[in-house]
């Protein structure tokens, strides 16, 4: 399985949508996409993970990490349209504490 990973600008609201399975294999594809994006302070970045089916801890290291750079530029990341599964698997690992997880704003439209 592939992951799918498109972005759309709307001012200072970036709108991600990603599909498929993120795991050891398809992981630095989105990692490398999350690379691309420009961050500035104040830009809200919302991604939409309703199309993701599964995700491993490589996927967890990948948000993470992109988390971070998101804080250290003073922007924002939202984590919506999440499964009960990934919600849970957000929720087991404490990052549901440090990340905004929810439904879905600006992204409930696809991109």
């Amino acid at each position: 399985m592939n992951v799918n990973v498109q972005f759309r600008e709307d001012g200072d609201l970036l709108l991600g949508y990603i599909e498929g399975e993120i795991d050891t294999y398809t992981a630095p594809i989105l990692r490398d996409e999350l690379e691309m994006i420009r961050i500035t302070e104040g830009l809200l970045v919302e991604l939409d993970l309703s199309n993701v089916n599964y995700m491993d801890s490589t996927g967890l290291g990948v948000f993470v990490a992109f988390y971070k750079k998101i804080v250290k530029e003073n922007a924002s990341l939202k984590l919506v349209n999440l499964s009960a599964r990934l919600t849970r698997l957000f929720e087991i690992t404490g990052l549901s504490e440090l990340m905004e997880i929810g439904k879905g704003g600006a992204t409930n439209a696809r991109i």
